[in-house]
């Protein structure tokens, strides 16, 4: 049997990455500053960072009180992790498997970019406007 060995030193582990990215996404789509939610649990915005970065682990109390205060359940922030990720060198997640990984594809809904026109999206009041904009995305995207 082989032995566990851990990632090295100062490399986060991809699951406090998909994680602490959910966190971003979430507080992003919010309109929360880290230092506005850091102030909220009682960190500063440097230890928020560090946790949307994934260099820091969240136990379950810390990931109780985000949920809470995101208006998420818990098991949001681990929605979309990939099965098969590695978390430490030789050892897989699921089923020990020998085969090789494919690599962590960008999600592209915590793009800066897509969390901006989302928000700008929802700040069109006119229900109808918005409803056109829809529309034309669609049809600039290929899908009608």
């Amino acid at each position: 049997m082989k032995s566990k060995r851990r990632l090295p030193p100062g490399v986060p582990n991809p699951v406090d990455i998909h994680v602490g990215s959910r966190l971003r996404q979430r507080r992003t789509l919010l309109g929360l500053s880290q230092e506005k939610l850091g102030d909220a649990v009682g960190l500063t915005f440097q230890q928020i960072q560090k946790y949307e970065r994934g260099a820091n682990r969240m136990g379950a109390s810390r990931l109780f009180q985000f949920s809470q205060i995101l208006d998420v359940p818990i098991t949001y922030f681990y929605e979309n992790l990939p099965s098969g990720l590695k978390t430490a060198e030789a050892q897989v997640t699921r089923g020990l498997s020998e085969q090789a990984q494919k690599p962590m594809e960008t999600d592209p809904m915590a793009r800066k970019e897509t969390l901006n026109l989302v928000r700008a999206y929802y700040k069109i009041g006119d229900t109808k406007v918005r409803k056109r904009l829809f529309e034309l995305v669609k049809v600039l995207g290929g899908k009608k």
